[in-house]
Parts: C-alpha cells; sequence; structure tokens
C-alpha cells in the first residue's frame, strides 16, 4: 500500500506558506501492481480463446485492474473521502467517532452512529499521519507525534574555554596515554 502525502494546489491559502492551505494524503495500491495484472492477463488469454464460453475469464483480469485503480482512501483537512470499486463516500472528521483496528491490521473508521466503515489501504502504521492531516481532530494512539520529554538532570559535561571536556570524561575505547602522543 502506498502513502503520499502532498500540499493542496486547491487549497484556501492565498501564499505557498499559508497555514490556511492544507495538505492530504493518499493511500492507495501501487500502481506496480498493475503488471501482475498484465501478466495474469497474458496468461488467461490462451486458455479465453481456445474456447468462446471461455472469454468470460477475461473479466477476473479487467475488473483487478479496475479495483487497483479505483480503490484509495483520501485524508484531507475537511475529512476522508473512501472510494472503493462500486462507490465513493465522504466522511466529515466530526462524523468519526473513533477508528477499529482489525486482526488484519486494517482500519475500520468508527461513525458517530456506531456503523463501521473500512478504509482501503490504511493500515495501523498510517493512524500518525490521519492524525497530522486531520489537525489533531484525530488522535495518534501510537505516540509517535508527541513531543519529547525535556530530560531532568542530563546536565552536557561542562567544557572549558578551548572547547574541551572538562573532568576525566573521554570516549569510550581512549585512555588518558593517547592525549601524550
Amino acid at each position: 500500500m502506498t502513502a503520499t502525502r502532498r500540499d493542496d494546489e486547491h487549497g484556501t491559502g492565498s501564499g505557498a506558506g499559508s497555514p490556511e492551505k492544507g495538505s492530504k494524503a493518499v493511500f492507495r495500491v501501487p500502481g506496480t501492481a498493475l503488471i501482475g495484472v498484465l501478466m495474469l492477463f497474458m496468461c488467461m488469454f490462451p486458455f479465453a480463446a481456445a474456447l468462446p464460453y471461455l472469454l468470460v475469464l477475461l473479466l477476473v483480469p479487467i475488473v483487478l485492474a479496475l479495483w487497483i485503480v479505483r480503490t484509495r482512501t483520501v485524508a484531507t483537512r475537511e475529512g476522508l473521502t473512501v472510494r472503493t470499486l462500486l462507490g465513493t463516500r465522504d466522511l466529515p472528521w466530526d462524523a468519526i467517532k473513533g477508528f477499529t483496528i482489525t486482526p488484519k491490521s486494517t482500519v475500520v473508521a468508527v461513525l458517530a452512529d456506531d456503523t463501521g466503515v473500512p478504509l482501503p489501504s490504511v493500515r495501523t502504521r498510517h493512524l500518525p499521519v490521519l492524525s497530522l492531516v486531520s489537525e489533531g481532530r484525530v488522535p495518534d494512539p501510537s505516540g509517535v507525534l508527541t513531543e519529547p520529554e525535556e530530560p531532568g538532570t542530563g546536565e552536557p559535561a561542562a567544557s572549558d574555554e578551548s572547547g574541551e571536556r572538562s573532568g576525566d570524561e573521554r570516549p569510550e575505547g581512549r585512555s588518558g596515554d593517547d592525549d601524550a602522543r
């Protein structure tokens, strides 16, 4: 699965670096999967051409190619757009109550009325991206986006005017005899 994060060319901002301008993330099946579909088509063609009623078999790679090209989840500042083979559904962030993770690590959006909408090509590793695009309306459960805590007592070693370390601190693997050379 591919996740692509792009600046939204159709944002409402006036300048290139404007905070009004949003971004979007597209989660889809990589286009290189079409190579496998083409190979399947080439392998099935001799069998399908042998008998006229077997031509129906060629619909399998055609439907697979359509599924690869069409299926995706697009996350924007406004919400999610879920495209499947048979339809499109827009989900604003306000309508999403949370996410459920299936045993296969796929993500399902849970709506306010407790119905689930599977998000094609979105996996658990993509949850921080969804949190960034939603501007915090969806919390990041992985904790990747949280600020690192300040070390309380970890002061750096004091240095004198020449910029060398003071005291007996030496990098690992070096002894005091190396300085005499």
